[in-house]
Order: C-alpha cells, then structure tokens, then sequence
C-alpha cells in the first residue's frame, strides 16, 4: 500500500483496514511520524511531537482492537492538539515565549475525551502567539501545503497544515473570530466552529472568554465529525440530503473580495442548485458592525487574563502581540457593554434569516491564502474575519468546507452556517455539499 495514499484515507477507511486487520495502528502511526520529519522542517506545523507517547498509545490501540475492546471510530486513530491545550506532562508553549517551558499538570477535558476515545497523539501544534492572529517570532508561522510560501491561516494554522500535508488525520483547533475556519479555507478542510458551549474548553488557555470555541479540522466534514464526537462523548454522524434544501447566500461580494473567489463561490452554488437545492439571497442586518463589536469584546477579555504578564513580562510578547493586548486597556466599559448588546440583537437577526432557510451560506474569507497573516486589529485583519466573526458573536455553528480551487490553484472555502445546537445538521450539510463537489481525493503537492 502507498505511504502517501493511505496517510490521505478517512478515518472510516483506517478504521475498516484495522478492524480487518490489514493496517495496524502502530504502523499508521510511524507513517505519520516520517512525513512530519520529511515535511515539517517546511510546514512549521509542529511545536512538539510526542512520537514515544505516539507509539505507546497505538501498540495499546492495537492490543485493544485485537482483543475485541473497541473504544469507537477513532481508536488508533492519529491526531494533533494545537499547542493551547493542556497536555499533562507535555509542553503546552501557547506559542509565545511567556510558556516555553510550561509543563501543565493535568489534561483539558478535551483530552481526556480523546483520551477515552483511543486517540494516538502526535503531538502539539504551531499557532499564533496566544492566538492573536500573529506568531511570535521565537516559533514562525506556519506555510501552507498548497504553496509553502503562503500562510496556513491563523490561529489554527499548524492544525491545519498538519492535516492537509497528511502528518494527522485530523486536529483541533480554536476559534475566537474565525481561527478554525479561515486556516480551513485556506488548506483546502473542513473546519467546524461548534455551536458555543458545545464543545468544553476547560484547559485550553483563554483569548476571550465569551468568544472562544473548540473544533475539529478534517478533510472531510464526516472526519470533522468523527474527532467532535471525541471531543464531546457525542455523536454527531448523520445523512443530509440536498435535494430541496433551502440555502440562503450572504456576504457573496464586498471590499476586498477577489474575483477568484467569487468565481469559484458562484459555481459552488450552481452545483447547489443542480443537486436539487435552492440557493436564495438573504439579508443579515447589522453585518457592518460586527468588527467593532468584536474588538469591543475581545480586546478587554484578552487584556484582563494577560494583565500580570503584561505588567511583568511585556518584552516576551511579539510586538503585535502586545500592542493588541494592551488596546484592551484602553477600551471604555461602555463600549464593552454595547457590543455585548449588539452581541444578542445580532445573534436575532441571523435566528430571523435563518426562519427562512436552512442554512446561510457565504464564502469562508475574502480571498485565498496570502503571504502572511494580517493582525486581526487592521483593516487587512478586519477583512479577512468578516465572514467568520459574525458566528463567534452570536455563537451560531458554523462550518468551513473546500469548494474548490481559483486561478492561482490554492484552495477557496464556502461556509455554512445553521440554527444553534444542530451541529449535527451543518456537519451533514458539509457532507453533502463536498459529494457535490466532488474534489475527494485532491491534495497539496508537498504532501504526495
């Protein structure tokens, strides 16, 4: 079998090979651990690979399946953690000098769910520094498989070179104003922002409180599925038909939007329609105001949990980095106040929208992956999260999945968005609409 094709199957696949006996987790896991030391030098995806503790766990994962305990779909399976999450005993940087040697003491209890559910780790990865929106120059940025000379997004950009190159099947990311969806579009995956609350961040270390989630990044919505049952205990696996579906379009155009990505948006909805759907356009008030409102929250919530550092350790941050936390300083209480106001009439105007329709479709960011990540307190940053921060403010699931590639051959992401708790819902719809598309099987060039 080819090391390059089977590191690029579903999870389902691996899991039928190993449930038959034909692949074992122990050798996909030492697969995995050769294309991170062949591709990751160039990527940057990784800040620690645990390849002993890899290895433990799938000659364990082996053992178990052999003796007939199976502990679900993702048994054996290999997965990344970005480097925010608690990992007890293992480096967790934060990708920031202030934790380069922080060695947490207990598991985030999405560890320990993944944990239960058979998961093999390969290991923490790169993001932006405290994930906001910027790397630390002590730790880069991470490149993008499709065009190495190009970002992977932030702030869940090592998570999603990881899976796009074929080092994991899937990983998990986070998302404060689109840290899960924007590195999605940008590798070419499916990128879940659950529906806020779902998914539980005790142990992963705050940007904005009110703001954050956890999510999966797969290649394909059904694998994305697959690593939130794990992090949940939950299943979120079911068949969505296209046929008579109503979708609603927003965002299509707008500054800064590029002709490619328009041209591939366009042609996806098309696809929609041949498929049986209907594609309409919709109205979502107040979608000026989001990046005010955003900042109005975020920027106070990251200010309060770094104020003892920023006091003592205000040198270890990345210029940007500190420059953000410390516009948070100097945000009025009653700015913070309107924006959580705006915050809950935002969140009835999309609940109104989607009384309509099945689910509100748009592309995922403005354009395909640039050079370098833009800070998201710029105009540049602004533009990049228009589509995704909206659903952080009313914390409405929202799913990023590929549909297809612009002139310049690099991935274009079309996101989804459906009514709160029915994540199950939108990770079917993405299921659905890829089969549409029809682009299984694609993958960068530095992966084969």
């Amino acid at each position: 079998m080819n090391n390059s094709d089977l590191l690029f199957f579903s999870i389902a696949q691996i899991g039928t090979l190993y449930r038959s006996g034909q692949l074992s987790p122990v050798e996909v896991t030492r697969r995995c651990l050769e294309q991170i030391e062949a591709l990751d030098p160039v990527l940057n995806a990784f800040i620690t690979v645990t390849a002993e503790q890899a290895l433990r766990q799938a000659a364990l994962a082996e053992q178990e399946l052999r003796a007939g305990h199976d502990r679900g779909p993702l048994h054996g399976v290999p997965i990344a953690l970005k480097d925010l999450i608690d990992t007890a005993g293992i480096l967790t940087t934060c990708a920031s000098r202030i934790l380069n040697d922080h060695v947490p003491q207990h598991d985030a209890v999405i560890v320990r769910h993944l944990n239960a559910a058979g998961v093999v780790s390969l290991g923490k990865t790169n993001c932006s520094e405290f994930a906001m929106g910027v790397p630390h120059p002590d730790y880069g940025q991470s490149n993008n498989p499709w065009d190495t000379a190009r970002t992977s997004g932030a702030s869940s950009g090592g998570s999603a070179a990881a899976v796009a190159a074929g080092l994991c099947f899937a990983a998990v990311g986070t998302d404060t104003g689109g840290s899960i969806r924007i590195p999605a579009s940008y590798c070419g995956l499916a990128g879940l922002k659950p529906t806020y609350g779902l998914v539980d961040v005790e142990g992963v270390f705050p940007l904005s409180w009110s703001l954050d989630h956890v999510g999966p990044l797969a290649r394909n919505s059904a694998d994305a599925a697959l690593l939130l049952g794990g992090m949940t205990g939950q299943h979120f696996q079911k068949e969505v038909r296209l046929k008579g579906k109503r979708f609603g379009v927003i965002q299509r155009s707008g500054p800064g939007v590029e002709p490619e990505v328009t041209a591939v948006f366009d042609a996806a909805c098309d696809a929609l329609r041949a498929a049986g759907a209907e594609v309409v356009n919709a109205e979502v008030p107040g979608l000026e105001q989001v990046d005010a409102a955003l900042l109005g929250v975020l920027l106070p919530e990251a200010a309060a949990i770094h104020t003892h550092w920023i006091g003592s350790r205000a040198d270890d941050y990345a210029d940007i980095t500190r420059q953000q936390i410390e516009m948070g300083f100097a945000v009025p209480a009653v700015t913070h106040i309107r924006a959580q106001q705006f915050r809950r009439w935002l969140t009835r105007q999309f609940l109104e929208a989607l009384s309509s329709v099945d689910a509100l479709i748009s592309p995922t960011v403005a354009w395909v992956a640039p050079k370098e990540d833009p800070a998201f307190t710029g105009d540049e940053g602004a533009v990049e999260g228009t589509r995704s921060s909206p659903h952080n403010l009313t914390g409405l699931p929202a799913l990023s999945v590929n549909a297809g590639f612009g002139e310049s051959g690099l991935p274009v992401g079309l996101q989804i968005v459906t009514r709160p708790h029915t994540d199950t819902f939108c990770l079917g719809l993405g299921s659905a609409v890829e089969a549409v598309f029809a682009l299984e099987g694609t993958r960068p060039a530095v992966g084969i």
